[in-house]
């Protein structure tokens, strides 16, 4: 492990970010590591929930941070397009940045700084935010020590501490109307949290009338979306996915009940590993 003046770790409400807290907590005691959540200021109140049951986990608590401005207003200086996988602007102005400034005077004064990020052993695809500054560094303990999924699940739930509740509905945390968030996540966010589909679909409205051309959904409008008869039709989708998922999973002899996830039914999903890890 590189030495550092200061060493941080981000914890986005994710599985994998609360379990590698835990376990750099737990097996590098003597490191003062100081944790961190961005919040956006549209996150799910189950994120805010499973941060405040995480910190009775960790020896200090975690430092909150913010960007200068809302999304709202960065909706307006990107003149109402909304970020897409093409253009992640949410991510760069109210995850990223926010950090950026954080870190900025340990930088500036030329001290290490090293963060552990939660890119598990099989994810060998990706890889944690780099930066430019040559006193910033990354470390991936899970990948390093092997940890892969089980293990993060494994780890929770021998913590006590368990799985974010909204692992129930939805496969990521982040933003309430993140773009990569599946057909039958939107049918879910409207069925447990009808206030924020709303507002989800109040700011797609404006955009559009602003004359921006994308829609969170590609090809589809949230009002289309919201029709009874769309809705059954994501749902049936949705379970003959599950069906055929279930048909072609190997069952764990240690763990026989074990619940499919969305990420096994339909493939590993993308996302943001600032948002979502």
């Amino acid at each position: 492990m590189i030495e550092a003046d200061k060493y941080i770790l981000g914890i986005s409400g994710g599985k994998d970010s609360a379990a590698l807290a835990i376990y750099m907590a737990q097996r590098y005691p003597h490191l003062d590591i100081d944790y961190f959540f961005t919040d956006t200021g549209e996150e799910l109140p189950e994120v805010y929930d499973y941060l405040n049951k995480l910190e009775v986990f960790l020896p200090k608590g975690i430092n909150r941070l913010k960007a200068s401005f809302n999304f709202k207003h960065y909706l307006k200086e990107y003149k109402y397009f909304l970020p897409n996988a093409q253009s992640r602007w949410c991510t760069s102005k109210l995850k990223i940045l926010p950090l950026e400034e954080w870190i900025k005077p340990e930088l500036e004064k030329g001290k290490k700084v090293v963060s552990f990020v939660a890119i598990r052993a099989d994810e060998p695809y990706r890889e944690g935010q780099r930066s430019n500054n040559k006193n910033y560094f990354v470390e991936l303990p899970f990948r390093n020590d092997g940890i892969n999924k089980k293990g993060v699940v494994d780890l929770l739930d021998s913590s006590g501490l368990g799985l974010p509740e909204y692992y129930q509905w939805r496969s990521r945390s982040g933003c309430t109307f993140c773009f990569f968030q599946r057909k039958i996540e939107w049918v879910r966010l409207m069925e447990r949290h009808p206030d924020a589909f709303e507002r989800a679909k109040d700011i797609e409205e404006e955009s559009l009338r602003k004359g921006a051309p994308f829609t969170w959904l590609e090809n589809e409008k949230l009002e289309q979306l919201e029709n009874p008869e769309r809705i059954s039709k994501i749902k049936s989708e949705y379970e003959t996915r599950k069906q055929r998922a279930l048909k072609k999973k190997k069952v764990n002899p240690l763990n026989p009940n074990e619940i499919l996830d969305d990420d096994d039914i339909f493939g590993q999903s993308k996302f943001c590993i600032s948002c979502h890890k």
